[in-house]
């Protein structure tokens, strides 16, 4: 098939209804396209050649366009396949002789997609600096990556496996691993986010973060490539954790669903820009157990070893090993009920004064409209 391409020129507009406006329209649009450089990318024969700055295109790598999200999709459906082998294979697990020609054909075309994926993003580059590393990447690096790439797949592998034991172990709701691997949102971020890490590792641009974002918006878990994880991570129900770029994750540990581990503030050079890639998120020790809603701020914080932060803490200064953060324990008073309700209710009410009056301010009238609710 040709290059799809909408044919229709200034002149076909004229017929519609608001041909004038729409014609408008699409002056001042072009008109915006060619003036800003930042939000275009990549050269069509013939057509408009966008020579914004770094960020805004890829360059001599030639640059992702849409079919390559679909690439990056299919890529990790193989690669699933690799991982977690005979669970997301149409046909089943061959044994044999035949295991390893099924694995050869998935690394083959995993290969051929990540070759043409990592050619595509070496263009790509940060500001400051992104030109001389750039320069390193010759004609043959997205071949070299790919290489790396692929030797590394086994070790990664088995910390996938240890990741679906952390999972049983630690959630007594799981009735087989099999059930871990094919249902949980958690290991579906974790593949995602351990798989990405290897390319950021390696120094490519961009390619990571699309296979994370792409996890996030199916698991709502939102773990960038960046992060150090350890062995054993287990992410449990998951839905709103933020982990950093910068953060370090040891081994064993568990987090529960809406946990942060992010930054407290962003460090900046001396013209106000912003530092990339320096620590700002917290270091996480090994044996940590992080409940629901926690947030963990700071690239100098540090969780020690063993320690437990309970749900809906705030933390932005480190913790010894061996520790419980945990939140005051609430108030509690007895609600005013309306001696209207009978006996019952004006015995309720009485003992309400009772106890309300040891406690001068307390007030709970707010609750009388359902505010709140």
């Amino acid at each position: 098939m040709g290059d799809r391409r909408d044919t229709h020129n200034a002149g076909d507009l004229g017929g519609g209804v608001g041909g004038e406006e729409l014609r408008s329209a699409v002056a001042a649009l072009a008109g915006s396209i060619e003036r800003e450089p930042l939000s275009r990318r990549g050269a069509v024969a013939g057509r408009l050649r966008a020579e914004g700055p770094v960020r805004g295109g890829g360059g001599e790598g030639g640059g992702l366009v849409e079919s390559d999200l679909g690439r990056v999709r299919e890529m990790m459906d193989l690669l699933r396949r690799l991982m977690f082998p005979g669970y997301f294979d149409p046909e089943g697990l061959p044994v044999g002789a035949a295991l390893r020609d099924h694995v050869g054909v998935l690394c083959a075309r995993v290969s051929a997609h990540l070759v043409r994926l990592v050619e595509a993003v070496r263009g790509y580059g940060r500001e400051e600096g992104g030109s001389a590393a750039r320069s390193e990447r010759g004609p043959d690096w997205a071949e070299r990556v790919t290489r790396t790439f692929m030797v590394r797949l086994a070790a990664v592998r088995e910390m996938l496996s240890e990741d679906v034991l952390a999972a049983y172990e630690g959630d007594p709701a799981a009735e087989h691993t099999d059930e871990i691997i094919l249902c949980y949102p958690g290991l579906e971020a974790v593949f995602a986010q351990r798989i990405g890490h290897e390319l950021y590792a390696l120094g490519v641009p961009v390619l990571p973060r699309i296979i994370s974002e792409q996890a996030h918006s199916r698991t709502g878990i939102d773990i960038h490539p960046g992060a150090a994880i350890g062995r054993r991570f287990f992410v449990d129900h998951g839905s709103g954790v933020v982990i950093g770029e910068t953060t370090v994750i040891g081994d064993r540990v568990k987090v529960y669903q809406g946990v942060t581990l992010g930054a407290r503030s962003f460090p900046r050079d001396k013209d106000g820009r912003v530092i990339r890639r320096a620590k700002r998120h917290p270091t996480i020790g090994n044996d940590v157990t992080i409940y629901a809603g926690a947030v963990i701020l700071g690239g100098d914080t540090v969780i020690g070893d063993g320690c437990v932060i309970a749900g809906g803490v705030f933390v932005t200064s480190s913790v010894p090993a061996g520790h419980v953060v945990q939140q005051v324990r609430p108030d509690l008073t007895l609600r005013p009920m309306p001696a209207a309700g009978g006996p019952a209710g004006a015995d309720r009410a009485a003992k309400s004064g009772a106890q309300g009056a040891g406690k001068p301010g307390v007030d709970v009238g707010w609750l009388a409209d359902g505010a709140g609710i």
